[in-house]
């Protein structure tokens, strides 16, 4: 059977008090705290350490390939893994490759290594800042984890591999462009109409094609940056209410990247023989949610990139021209609804 044959987890020492974000800016910033990476850690020294418990999790056991997943990469056009591969002193054959760019890149890592039928180490690890102020500041967490995937012949299997489903729809809700440091979303309300159904779709596929019902899950994992879809979708999937893994956001912040393997690391070490673990991660997002095409999306884009173009000629530039979009955006938006109404109607 193939699955999971060893896996670890590395959370930074330091804490940061919501209280304290909120007194310094003078506004609530939730309960709880976060987990902040010290001034010489970045995402590549906390995957390697993830990775190293992970190993030493599975001894004798040597990995084919490597993957490293953040959205916080130390180096661009330099291979991350490389240099996590170095620090483990894994043979020359092993392949070490980044998978990166957002935050459900570990899993999509994860879910190629579950598929493959070689020994992979699935690494992830993030840095999750915000701006000042902003909602990702505070909820935000720094951490990474490492799971080790193989068949029996590489290892004892600690969580066998049933099944997996996805259910895939272009939208934006969060979104961050080369260069800027941190991420942008749009209102909650609008990616939550589209993560549920989505959730829902993907995890009835999953059951099926893993030959258990809901009611049989013994451990639900939701991860996922759209708190709100991530709240939202627990109580719909049908499993029974004692199963749903706690949030660790209170403890230690979203970790982006690393949620998952970090909050499957926490199971797998409470599991008890037997147990149905299912994982449900939303990614990928929206503006309108609703219906669309792929050259309504590419339209849309090239509209906005010449809105821009036409802003910065006039001299508007800055949170000016965000302004500028996002009246155009919400504008479109209730003429899209009120387009959609007529058509409902006949109009």
């Amino acid at each position: 059977m193939r699955g999971i044959i060893g896996h670890g987890a590395y959370i930074p020492r330091w804490r940061l008090e919501r209280a304290a974000i909120g007194a310094s800016l003078g506004a609530g910033a939730g309960k709880g705290r976060r987990s902040v990476a010290s001034y010489d850690e970045d995402t590549t020294t906390m995957g390697m350490e993830a990775a190293r418990l992970a190993l030493r999790n599975s001894p004798g056991a040597s990995p084919s390939t490597l993957w490293f997943s953040t959205t916080a990469p130390a180096y661009l056009d330099k291979t991350n893994a490389a240099a996590i591969h170095a620090a483990l002193r894994l043979g020359r054959a092993v392949l070490a490759a980044d998978a990166g760019g957002a935050a459900r890149s570990g899993v999509a890592a994860l879910r190629a290594s579950l598929d493959c039928t070689t020994s992979a180490l699935v690494v992830a690890a993030d840095i999750r800042g915000g701006r000042a102020g902003g909602p990702d500041e505070a909820a935000g967490g720094d951490g990474a984890a490492a799971l080790f995937v193989g068949d029996e012949h590489d290892g004892p299997v600690l969580a066998g591999y049933l099944g997996s489903a996805s259910a895939s729809e272009e939208f934006l809700d969060r979104w961050r462009v080369p260069g800027e440091d941190d991420s942008r979303q749009w209102e909650e309300r609008f990616g939550e109409d589209v993560y549920v159904p989505l959730a829902q779709a993907a995890f009835a596929d999953a059951l099926k094609a893993a030959g258990v019902s809901a009611e049989a899950v013994d451990h639900l994992i939701v991860a996922g940056l759209h708190t709100r879809a991530v709240k939202a979708v627990g109580p719909k999937l049908g499993t029974r209410p004692e199963a749903a893994v706690p949030y660790l956001t209170a403890t230690i912040g979203n970790l982006g990247a690393a949620q998952l393997g970090v909050s499957l690391a926490d199971v797998l070490d409470r599991a008890a023989p037997g147990d149905v673990i299912a994982a449900v991660v939303l990614g990928g997002t929206s503006i309108f949610g609703g219906s669309g095409t792929i050259w309504g999306t590419v339209i849309g884009l090239v509209m906005i990139q010449l809105l821009k173009d036409g802003l910065a000629l006039t001299g508007v530039k800055g949170d000016a021209t965000i302004i500028v979009i996002g009246a155009v955006l919400i504008a479109s938006t209730l003429l899209a609804s009120s387009l959609q109404k007529r058509r409902e109607f006949g109009g």
